[in-house]
C-alpha cells in the first residue's frame, strides 16, 4: 500500500481531491503515509480521525489529510471552515468521504481499497471523476 501510495502521490503534484474508501483497517491511512512520502514527508502518518484534519506543508502545496469517521453531522464541517482546506494547489485526501456528503467538493479521484481472504493483500480500484482524475491515472506506473 506505501509503493503504490508513493506511485500514486507522484502524480498527485500539484493538488486534487482523492476519496480513499475502503472498511476499518482496509489500509486507507497507509495508502495516505505513502503518498505522503512523495511529497518529501519522512515520520510518523496518524489517521486524524479525532481532529478530523491533519495538514502537511510542504514547499510547494499543503497535503489535507481528512478522516471523517467520527463526524456526526456533514455540517460540522462547514463550522471547522472545510472550504479553507480545498483550495487550487492542495492536495486533499479524504478517509470516509461518505460522511461529509453535501459538504465536500467533488473528487478528482475515488480509491477503493477491499480486503481480500486472509494471505491475499488488498484489492486498489481507482476511478476517475474529472479529467484531472484522468490524468494522473493515465500517469501512474504500471505495478
Amino acid at each position: 500500500m506505501v509503493a503504490f501510495g508513493e506511485n500514486l502521490g507522484n502524480q498527485l503534484q500539484g493538488g486534487g481531491v482523492v476519496f480513499l474508501e475502503g472498511e476499518l483497517g482496509a489500509g486507507k491511512t497507509t495508502l495516505s503515509r505513502g503518498i505522503l512520502a512523495a511529497f518529501g514527508h519522512v515520520g510518523a502518518v496518524k489517521s486524524p480521525t479525532y481532529t478530523l484534519v491533519e495538514p502537511y506543508q510542504f514547499d510547494d502545496t499543503t497535503v489535507c489529510h481528512f478522516d471523517l469517521y467520527r463526524l456526526g453531522d456533514p455540517e460540522e464541517l462547514e463550522y471547522m471552515g472545510i472550504r479553507d482546506y480545498f483550495t487550487e494547489g492542495n492536495l486533499c485526501l479524504v478517509e470516509w468521504p461518505v460522511r461529509g456528503e453535501g459538504f465536500l467538493p467533488e473528487a478528482d479521484l475515488r480509491v477503493r481499497i477491499s480486503v481480500g481472504k486472509v494471505g491475499s493483500g488488498r484489492r486498489v480500484c481507482v476511478q476517475a471523476q474529472t479529467a484531472r482524475g484522468q490524468q494522473i491515472i493515465n500517469g501512474l506506473s504500471p505495478c
